[in-house]
């Protein structure tokens, strides 16, 4: 992301380059989400101070670090969205979902003077189906009379590669929109119905900052950053909520199923930011498979033990909601089904 000073990552792959989780136990490999990268690089350059062991983290995308778990070259795997009832299917063993911090998906626009815009669930979705067109549209100008909105088309800037950004926000577009809903759908990459491609959160953002009535999702991390405009969005209990480790970490005060896999899009709480999202590790359940050694097991297991205890502690200068309470709690007791030849690792 643009604008973090971030530690050194001790060592990262080419993304068509093999890597292989059967190495030696002081080195622990990693691939999936971009999202958060920062934050992962900084915990395990912190870890390898504290315990001398290597974390080698490909920063892939959600769908690259499914697909590298499913094919066991990886210790874990990383992604914002959790796996499918499908994707569990497909899986060679029982996944176990932990959540390590939360995020927010935001909306930035560019408008001369920058106006701090009031954005509903349905006028967000139909800008990004193409149905409002106008910035001086009806719907608009009735949600913001005083920011002087101009007769000026809007141009949507949308990513162009597959992420789990737009999984998260595709998520919460079908929830709010039938149409959307139907199609384009959800997914980590859309059939856009209109809008001009970008990728990543650079590119969006930095495509939205050179189009004069553009419009784009990006991530937290980079609206602060960079200071873009975002917009204050309406949530279920009827309040316009502005992103912010607060209220993203509200949306979050939800009850968590068992298992873990929740959507948080939309959420029910009354203060809470309501494009938000876990965005977690992965790993199987029954850690002996191939050539796997207990001790490597283990250390991958006491790696994310550290990351949702004494690692949470970097998630919030690097602009990352902490795991709430209850969420950590309830990571921690997924963390304890881990086992190793039928022995807890824990």
């Amino acid at each position: 992301m643009v604008g973090l000073a971030l530690p050194l990552v001790l060592l990262t792959f080419n993304v068509n380059q093999p890597v292989s989780a059967q190495g030696s136990a002081k080195e622990l490999i990693g691939a999936g989400a971009t999202f958060p990268f920062p934050l992962y690089s900084k915990m395990f350059d912190e870890y390898h101070k504290e315990k001398g062991i290597q974390v080698n983290y490909q920063s892939i995308g959600s769908g690259g670090g499914i697909k590298q778990l499913e094919n066991k070259t990886v210790d874990f795997g990383a992604s914002d969205a959790p796996l499918s009832d499908e994707e569990m299917k497909a899986m060679p063993g029982p996944v176990i979902h932990i959540p390590t911090c939360l995020g927010a998906v935001m909306i930035t626009y560019n408008l001369t003077g920058s106006p701090k815009l009031k954005l509903t669930p349905d006028v967000i979705a139909d800008i990004f189906l193409g149905k409002i067109t106008k910035w001086n549209d009806k719907r608009l100008t009735s949600l913001n009379p005083t920011a002087k909105l101009p007769n000026l088309d809007i141009t949507v800037i949308h990513r162009s590669d597959g992420s789990g950004t737009t999984y998260v926000f595709s998520d919460y577009l079908s929830k709010v929109s039938s149409v959307w809903k139907t199609k384009p759908g959800t997914g980590k990459a859309l059939d856009w119905p209109v809008g001009i491609g970008a990728k990543g959160n650079e590119g969006v953002g930095g495509m939205v900052k050179q189009t004069p009535g553009s419009i784009g999702y990006v991530e937290l991390a980079y609206v602060i950053q960079t200071h873009i405009p975002s917009a204050l969005v309406k949530n279920k209990s009827g309040n316009f909520i502005e992103a912010s480790l607060k209220s993203i970490s509200a949306s979050a005060a939800v009850t968590l199923p068992a298992d873990l896999r929740v959507s948080l899009t939309n959420t029910e709480a009354k203060d809470g930011y309501p494009i938000t999202s876990f965005t977690y590790i992965l790993l199987y359940e029954k850690q002996a498979y191939g050539d796997r050694t207990m001790e490597k097991a283990k250390g991958t297991i006491e790696l994310v033990n550290w990351m949702i205890t004494k690692g949470q502690q970097f998630a919030e200068p690097l602009l990352y909601a902490p795991l709430p309470k209850k969420a950590a709690e309830s990571a921690m007791s997924r963390l304890k089904l881990v086992t190793f030849n039928g022995k807890p690792l824990m």
